[in-house]
């Protein structure tokens, strides 16, 4: 058994080569092996959101705070609020973040295939995110 102590990892900054404005990245849990799954809690400010990306073995997400989106490739934006839980599909081209008033807070967890956990892709254009 471990516990691992809040607030005993440091935060960081999501990078912009992947991230629209700010977001906060909280780490949670490391994978150790043979446990291929990790989290963080992720915060983004109004307006930041991911960029297009895909995880090999799919992502789940569990929104704590605040008011955000998601959209699938080819998908509508969806709506997401505290409590809702998004399952997101292996290989399933999606971005999420914060509506353009209101911050977006939720846990991420996904699972690393041969030491990736996600393929990063073109920003979403604020055309995109508008609609």
């Amino acid at each position: 058994m471990e516990i691992i102590r809040g607030g005993s990892q440091p935060s960081r900054y999501g990078p912009p080569e992947h991230f629209t404005g700010t977001v906060r990245i909280d780490p949670l849990f490391q994978a150790v092996s043979p446990a291929r799954a990790s989290g963080a809690k992720v915060t983004f400010e109004p307006g930041a959101r991911t960029a297009w990306h895909a995880h090999p073995l799919g992502q789940v997400l569990i929104v704590l705070d605040g008011c955000g989106w998601v959209q699938r490739w080819g998908g509508p934006i969806e709506e997401i609020r505290p409590g809702d839980v998004v399952r997101i599909a292996p290989g399933e081209k999606h971005w999420h973040g914060a509506t353009p008033t209101t911050a977006l807070t939720h846990i991420a967890i996904q699972e690393a295939m041969e030491g990736q956990t996600a393929e990063w892709m073109e920003k979403v254009s604020d055309e995109e995110y508008r609609r």
